[in-house]
Parts: C-alpha cells; structure tokens; sequence
C-alpha cells in the first residue's frame, strides 16, 4: 500500500531528524539495508543444497546412513550459507555523517580506559546537553 503524500513528508522529516541528532547511527542503518546477501552466496548456497540432497536420496537408495547425515548436514549448511548476509565490517563515521577514512591507529589511550557504561553515560550526558 502506497504512503499518502503527508505520511512521505513526515516519513522525509523523521529521516531528517535522524541524521541530524545520530549521522553515525543512520549512516550505519543505510549501509546495512544495502549491503544485502550477494549473488555469489546465494549461488554456493543452493549449489551445496542441491548437492546434499543428492547426497542424502543416493544414501536412501544405496542403505548408506552415515552418507545420509553428512548428506543432509552439507545441505543445512548450503542453505543456511545462503540465506546469511556477508560480514563486512562498517566503517567508521564522522559526527557530519561522512565516513571516516581508515587509519592504524583504532582508539586514543584516554577511551581506552574508560568502561563501556562509563562512554555510554558520557554520550548520553552530551545528547541531553545538546537536546536542551
């Protein structure tokens, strides 16, 4: 069902507001959405599918069980190679939503120390103080 023109303007006005208070949360999102599952996986998938069910009727006909298993377990393992997304790392993003280039370095000393709920309460300190 199509959105009427107020919901795709309010719909616009959300995306907006997103960008604007987390570029790096909505950068993120968007490069998930299309980094999608690949042809090359889904092909390598459905061919080890195909092969493991080969397997497994050959094993039926031939009173093998143990092919059966590995034949049914390589058919699992197609499908479920298929069906996940390739991990690929995000990269990272400045506060103006542009990626960041890759360097050697990974964090400064200084938040290196501090825990995870400790930079947790630290942005969240500073959203509030920038909210107000």
């Amino acid at each position: 069902m199509a959105l009427s023109e107020h919901e795709e303007a309010l719909l616009q006005q959300m995306e907006e507001a997103l960008y604007a208070e987390d570029p790096r949360f909505a950068s993120r999102i968007e490069k998930t959405k299309s980094r999608g599952l690949g042809g090359g996986r889904v092909l390598v998938g459905v061919v080890a599918g195909v092969a493991g069910l080969a397997l497994v009727v050959f094993s039926a006909m031939s009173s093998n069980i143990w092919l059966g298993a590995v034949g049914f377990a390589v058919m699992v393992a197609g499908i479920v190679y298929a069906i996940t997304p390739s991990k690929t790392k995000l990269a990272a993003v400045g506060s103006d939503g542009t990626p960041k280039p890759r360097t050697g370095k990974t964090k400064t000393p200084s938040r290196r120390s501090a825990s995870f709920m400790e930079r947790l309460e630290e942005r969240w300190d500073k959203r509030r103080r920038d909210q107000w």
